[in-house]
């Protein structure tokens, strides 16, 4: 375009006629208009030669052509971008930890519902699923406050999360961090009392004092790691199992197997705790972020961790031989021999590979696969 814009021909120099050459060819033209753009356009321009007068017209048309090109790559459709929001507040909403959530949320109700079959009617159905939005809505706030202060530590650890990546912008995340925490409040004090309310409202501000500064206890490894014990391990299995047996009219009763999976996942939710900084390392020690992974190595994090699990599989089979009455041996003691060796697996795995970034990240996602693992079997045990 620059090129044809930049050589004006004037319309009367190229009707002159070229005089023949002594070999009795035709002189080449001395003015005309530019070669075309292409080899199409040359061939084209070969076989079907343009009007000399017409220049002028021709270099519109380019011009036209080029455009519409150049626009039909501009902005894009309202689908697109609908698409690219829901994805990007999706990402950010952290999947893997809705799933843990959702998961745990139906395994307590399954266990209570399991517990007292003669209670059971659909109305309960509703109420759950009312209990299960507002539990995401919590845990929607929780990880997006926490990514909303850990931008700059984001673009190093990770860096295809919504705000560090730049496809979601602090605004839109502050709208959705509160939307989020106003939604699951309105739900729960409208639909589970006063004391479910206290729990949830509880569970928001250890959330918040985790991520936001002055407080910022996410930089002291043990305040972080009871937090989150707490909030994914105590609170959510405490709360949901309470309420359940509240909206069947029950008064609240601690029962083996609720007494089990709240212990055994409390301290799974440690280990998450701990293994959780793995894959972070680099940006933590780049921003000052003091962690046990920091402080004593990958290595040695990763056999904690899978120490920890072992241990709590080992204490999940000897109950079920201490309490056969309360528990279905069968299920128990399997199921958890089968899981130890997978974690067993996975860390000699990581050790082959000399613990290098995407196997520290697959070591990490396997402790999250084993954790929803336990919720599916819970009502069966």
């Amino acid at each position: 375009m620059a090129s044809l814009a930049s050589h004006p021909l004037p319309c009367r120099a190229a009707t002159t006629a070229a005089p023949a050459s002594r070999s009795g060819r035709p002189a080449p033209r001395l003015l005309g208009p530019p070669p075309p753009a292409s080899p199409l356009l040359s061939s084209a321009s070969a076989r079907f030669p343009r009007p000399p007068c017409n220049a002028a017209r021709w270099r519109r048309r380019d011009a036209v052509r080029v455009c519409s090109q150049a626009g039909a790559a501009g902005p894009a459709p309202l689908s697109k971008t609908l698409s690219d929001l829901k994805d990007s507040c999706w990402r950010f909403l952290r999947p893997h930890t809705i799933r843990g959530t959702a998961l745990g949320s139906i395994a307590l109700v399954a266990r209570a519902l399991i517990e007292n079959p003669q209670l059971i009617n659909w109305w309960l159905v509703f109420k759950a699923f009312y209990g299960l939005v507002a539990l995401i809505c919590g845990n929607g706030y929780i990880v997006g406050i926490n990514q909303i202060y850990d931008i700059r530590i984001d673009k190093v650890n990770k860096p295809y999360l919504p705000i560090a990546a730049g496809d979601l912008s602090v605004q839109t995340a502050w709208l959705l961090v509160v939307l989020f925490a106003a939604a699951g409040f309105s739900i729960v004090v409208t639909n589970f009392g006063p004391f479910i309310t206290s729990l949830y409202c509880l569970g928001l501000f250890l959330g918040t004092i985790y991520s936001v500064p002055p407080f910022r206890l996410k930089r002291y490894p043990v305040a972080a790691f009871l937090i989150i014990a707490t909030v994914r391990g105590f609170l959510l299995n405490f709360g949901v199992y309470y309420a359940t047996r509240a909206a069947l009219g029950l008064t609240f009763q601690w029962s083996s197997p609720v007494a089990f999976i709240t212990c055994f996942v409390t301290l799974f939710a440690l280990v998450i705790a701990i293994t959780k900084d793995l894959p972070d390392v680099e940006g933590d020690r780049k921003y000052q972020i003091s962690t046990l992974a920091t402080k004593l190595g990958v290595r040695n994090i990763a056999f904690l961790g899978s120490g920890l699990l072992i241990a709590n599989y080992i204490a999940a089979i000897a109950v079920a031989f201490l309490m056969p009455q309360a528990f279905r041996r069968t299920v128990m003691v399997p199921v958890h021999a089968a899981l130890a060796v997978g974690i067993i697996f996975q860390t000699w795995v990581l050790e082959q590979a000399k613990y290098t970034k995407d196997a520290i990240s697959q070591y990490y996602r396997f402790i999250w696969n084993l954790f929803y693992a336990e919720y599916i079997f819970f009502p069966l045990i």
